[in-house]
């Protein structure tokens, strides 16, 4: 339980070092509009969306508030009861902090703050929170796949043991 309670405090820490640089973005970054970060590669440059990745259901903030706090909601439950490993864990504080970053601009303002563009690729605007929901999905994904290796390894062990005790 306490695991839990700390993953949350994790997660509100990951929301909250989002939103302070959201801060800072709006302050720097709203009167320049764009200022380069490294030069023809990426740029800061100050955006609001009211949408999701990629500007889906723009226009339809009472609907994204409303899934992303139970779908929030049910990751904060999970922390706080789930038994994980620590790399699982750690994702999903990631996915939960990021979330909740972008669900505390879209009820304050309506709208999220981006500032991250790259330059180099055709690519939406995007800010931190929006990393840290990525690279968590992307950790999730190999804990899967980290399973699903470690239940086939156990499985041809199984197969392997049972071949040997049956032949003696």
């Amino acid at each position: 339980m306490l695991v839990g309670i700390l993953s949350i405090v994790a997660a509100a820490g990951v929301s909250l070092i989002d939103q302070l640089i959201k801060i800072w973005a709006t302050a720097e970054l709203l009167p320049a509009g764009s200022r380069p970060l490294i030069p023809h590669v990426v740029e800061l440059h100050y955006l609001l969306n009211d949408g999701m990745s990629f500007s889906m259901l723009s226009g339809k903030r009472e609907l994204l508030i409303t899934v992303t706090g139970v779908m929030l909601a049910v990751m904060a439950v999970m922390l706080v009861v789930g038994k994980m490993s620590f790399l699982e864990r750690f994702a999903w504080i990631l996915v939960l902090g990021g979330g909740l970053g972008n669900l505390v601009d879209r009820i304050r303002t309506g709208v999220v703050v981006d500032y991250i563009n790259l330059l180099f690729i055709q690519f939406p605007v995007f800010n931190f929170a929006d990393i840290c929901i990525c690279v968590g999905v992307g950790m999730l994904i190999l804990c899967i796949l980290l399973d699903m290796r470690r239940e086939k390894n156990t499985a041809k062990q199984e197969l392997a043991d049972d071949e040997e005790h049956g032949a003696s």
